[in-house]
């Protein structure tokens, strides 16, 4: 088994092949989770050269732990700056 991930505005799209014989693609939103049977053979995903490319995956089970790893951690917009280091006034 073998899965290609994609995460871009709140969809995240994963690719999967099983026993070399291809799975097809499946869509859900950034905070589910994926399943067998959201897998489709005919849907067409990313290209992996897409910039929103995220990895490779050994499982289904390997996908949705790192989807729930990306919940858990805050976004990039809304973590606390540190505050910068203002000069003496002279």
């Amino acid at each position: 088994m073998a899965f290609a991930l994609w995460m871009d505005d709140g969809l995240a799209w994963a690719q999967g092949t099983h026993e070399y014989r291809p799975m097809g693609v499946a869509v859900i939103a950034a905070n589910d989770l994926f399943s067998p049977q959201a897998f489709v053979p005919r849907r067409l995903g990313p290209r992996r050269e897409e910039p929103t490319f995220v990895g490779l995956f050994a499982s289904i089970g390997d996908l949705n732990s790192y989807l729930a790893k990306c919940r858990s951690q805050p976004s990039k917009k809304n973590r606390r700056r540190p505050l910068s280091h203002t000069p003496p006034y002279i």
